[in-house]
């Protein structure tokens, strides 16, 4: 099964295409995640040998969407430094509920993550905030629901979800900041970075797989 969520792999890195619902790593005594079970594929190709993996980012248990390991620490070292630079462009689709102020804007917060696995808006210059970035794209509206185009430009805890409630699109199928539904609506879908050993740009798209998303693409 893990083979059908390898978008890429080479002798240096591995991109997947990450189900919804499985952790990116250190899931629960007993449930399978994403990294253990990279690992635990490269582990069988070569007996003997213990594989090195980089998470090189993530996503909440929740989101489906590609996520780029990096198999050697050199690897992982060059994309650590794409990402802290902001070289790694990340796109993401959401079907929210609500309404667009306008079809195209910037949203720019302060985030506090707070106890409980929760994150929250706050006043700028608040003690343990930071800055949260994102630009947004209406796609498509049907009915109640919009499909939203995401560019994430920093990557603060459950950003995404917290900064489209608080600016009046909240995600469906988000049962902490959102609206009910099936699934959570959200996908990264896009990623972008150039390859840290030979300068080739990568581009990896995929279209969601969640139920939520099914009826704009139809």
């Amino acid at each position: 099964m893990i083979k059908d969520w390898i978008l890429y792999e080479d002798k240096y890195l591995i991109v997947c295409d990450k189900p919804a619902g499985m952790a990116v790593q250190s899931a629960r005594i007993g449930q399978m995640d994403l990294e253990s079970a990279l690992k635990n594929e490269l582990a069988s190709r070569e007996a003997g040998k213990i594989p090195f993996l980089g998470v090189i980012h993530r996503l909440d248990q929740p989101v489906e969407g590609v996520v780029l390991f990096a198999k050697d620490k050199k690897t992982a070292a060059g994309l650590n430094e794409q990402m802290a630079n902001g070289k790694i462009e990340k796109y993401y689709l959401a079907v929210t509920g609500g309404t667009a102020l306008s079809p195209r804007g910037r949203l720019e917060d302060w985030i506090k993550k707070e106890k409980g696995n929760y994150s929250q808006i706050v006043p700028q210059g608040t003690k343990g905030s930071k800055k949260a970035v994102l630009e947004y794209e209406v796609q498509k509206q049907m009915g109640d629901k919009m499909l939203v185009k995401i560019h994430l430009m920093t990557g603060r805890h459950h950003q995404i979800r917290v900064q489209m409630a608080h600016a009046g699109m909240p995600l469906i199928g988000d049962r902490k900041y959102g609206l009910p539904g099936e699934g959570l609506g959200l996908c990264a879908c896009c990623l972008s970075f150039v390859h840290p050993v030979g300068g080739k740009q990568m581009n990896f798209e995929i279209r969601p797989h969640g139920k939520v998303f099914q009826s704009f693409f139809e």
